[in-house]
């Protein structure tokens, strides 16, 4: 067998392949979400999205921040869109345009917000793990301390906000006489 005139790449592992999948399935579903004409369709698109997400958490080994966003955005928020636009009849089966008068701007912002965050993320030097987690419990209880002593009044405001998602909800539901 002839030698090669550089070395191959190695081959990737199978973690890597898992997060290209999980990866792909992210982007496809947030391209649905933003580009379907059918607003039901845009909604599957975002129950994609929120999976992909939470499979990220669970590659990235924070399998309650996984379990929670597959109960909250996937269980809840997602269910909670679908009815919604499901009971407001002339949505479910109208095409809407994906383009309209503010999406060249809208562009533009995204591509420059892009560009800063990458900027950003290029000078920064990220710190490296110092030591292994060795207990998983330890992990949540101080998350939930966290979230109730440091972290109250974001989660409070997290919760207003599902509270005003079902209440839109409610209204956009109602029967209109």
């Amino acid at each position: 067998m002839p030698e090669l005139p550089f070395p191959l790449p190695p081959l990737p592992t199978v973690q890597q392949v898992v997060f290209v999948g999980i990866a792909l399935l992210t982007v496809v579903g947030s391209l649905a979400v933003v580009l379907a004409r059918n607003l039901f369709h845009s909604a599957l698109g975002l129950v994609a999205a929120f999976f992909g997400a939470a499979g990220v958490y669970i590659i990235a080994e924070a399998e309650f921040i996984g379990v929670s966003q597959v109960l909250v955005y996937v269980g809840a928020i997602s269910t909670l869109i679908t009815f919604a636009i499901m009971l407001t009849r002339g949505m479910m089966f109208g095409a809407t345009s994906p383009r309209n008068r503010q999406s060249g701007t809208a562009a533009i912002i995204t591509s420059l917000t892009f560009i800063v965050l990458m900027a950003l993320m290029n000078g920064i030097n990220w710190p490296e793990a110092s030591e292994p987690i060795v207990d998983g419990q330890a992990i949540i209880a101080g998350l939930g301390r966290a979230f109730v002593t440091e972290y109250i009044i974001p989660f409070e405001l997290l919760a207003l906000l599902l509270l005003v998602a079902l209440a839109g909800a409610i209204v956009l539901a109602k029967d209109r006489n």
